[in-house]
């Protein structure tokens, strides 16, 4: 557990005995790679934190993000859990306790929401729905992140998409906000697209808004959402390693989400990518913790 501010100025648990809807939590690291430091990513869900404290006080006001107070009326119905204990290098052990993690929200039940690290989270926290599938993965990202392996490590921040297309309870992929060039070669494309995996580039959602994306998944499933902070314009979301100019803005991640809750069914969500030392006097950070409260709002509003 850490002893910083919780996002939001939510509780760490629900005193009335009720069950969560959602239980935040973070994870600095997943899988890193030989000679990498990557120590930078396990500052995000602190900053994520600090920057959610101004609205800390206002949960019950109105958010003209969602149409009314956070949780719509209700009692609170989220919680922050701290974060869980991640080592640079000890990749194996790192993705035992976020699956773990993930696994025990899911339990209560509660939706899982991750603040990342880097993407290589995402596959222990995808593997934690084993159980609750058959699910579906949403990935806003400028990348499809399909290598097999990168450096020898094949379930670091390269290979996620991948990996999760071989589990066998994911029944479908739709990678949203793709452009520019990354790790992916040809053959990497080309897998993807025979797994059947659905391509929503970022100049489409520019072009057609969230149904570009929402098209392709079916009504009622239940979705895993995984957000990497680089599917956002650099101009507002300027904390990551690969910069590329072109990206989604942020109402067309809030509508892109606000409207998959209401379609189907947001199972989990996890937000990565978040580099703080790169970023710029505190906005990504504030665009983060903004777009966390959009996705409490949403699962606050499902049925």
């Amino acid at each position: 557990m850490t002893a910083s501010p919780l996002f939001l100025g939510l509780p760490d648990r629900l005193d009335d005995g009720r069950t969560p809807r959602a239980v935040i939590f973070g994870a600095g690291h997943g899988s890193t790679y030989s000679g990498k430091d990557s120590c930078g990513y396990a500052l995000a869900a602190n900053a994520i934190r600090a920057a959610s404290q101004d609205d800390a006080p206002l949960i019950e006001h109105w958010d003209f993000d969602l149409g009314g107070p956070l949780f719509d009326g209700k009692p609170v119905s989220c919680i922050d859990a701290g974060d869980i204990e991640t080592i640079m290098h000890d990749n194996a052990g790192n993705r035992a306790r976020i699956e773990a993690k993930t696994r025990e929200v899911l339990s209560l039940p509660s939706v899982p929401i991750l603040i990342g690290g880097d993407c290589s989270v995402t596959i222990p926290f995808l593997a934690g729905f084993a159980d609750r599938g058959p699910v579906w993965v949403l990935q806003i990202d400028a990348h499809i992140d399909w290598r097999d392996e990168l450096h020898g490590e094949r379930f670091g921040y390269s290979s996620p998409m991948r990996r999760a297309s071989e589990m066998p309870h994911v029944a479908g992929m739709v990678q949203v906000g793709l452009r520019s060039v990354g790790s992916a070669r040809p053959a990497d494309v080309e897998a993807a697209r025979v797994y059947g995996s659905r391509f929503v580039t970022a100049r489409e959602i520019h072009a057609e808004g969230a149904e570009a994306a929402l098209r392709h998944i079916p009504e009622g499933v239940p979705v895993v959402v995984t957000l990497d902070c680089d599917s956002f314009d650099p101009a507002i979301m300027p904390g990551v390693a690969a910069r590329t100019p072109g990206g989604l803005t942020y109402t067309q991640a809030i509508d892109l989400i606000a409207r998959l809750g209401r379609r189907a069914r947001i199972a989990g969500f996890d937000l990565v990518e978040f580099y703080p030392p790169a970023d710029r006097d505190g906005l990504s950070a504030l665009t983060a913790a903004r777009l966390l409260v959009n996705v409490i709002g949403a699962t606050a509003r499902q049925e």
